[in-house]
């Protein structure tokens, strides 16, 4: 657990420190996808599921969330 933990933080910090020469689309779904993966994987420790399940759904998610809201902030249709 907490190497995972640990993991995900790592993979959060690297991803978001990437963001400088994006558009607000890509920023927001590296992020989505960021928040969504940690969100992911803590609600699958507390409920006792696979934690690489629960990533990999909360991160896809997340990131086509992150995606849309951002591609609406540019203003793009």
């Amino acid at each position: 657990m907490k190497t995972a933990f640990i993991a995900a933080l790592l993979v959060l910090c690297l991803g978001l420190a990437s963001c400088t020469q994006m558009t607000k689309t890509q920023q927001g779904a590296l992020s989505g996808g960021a928040i969504g993966a940690g969100a992911g994987l803590g609600i699958s420790a507390l409920t006792g599921g696979s934690l690489g399940v629960g990533a990999l759904i909360g991160g896809g998610l997340g990131a086509v969330a992150g995606g849309l809201y951002g591609n609406q902030k540019t203003g793009h249709k």
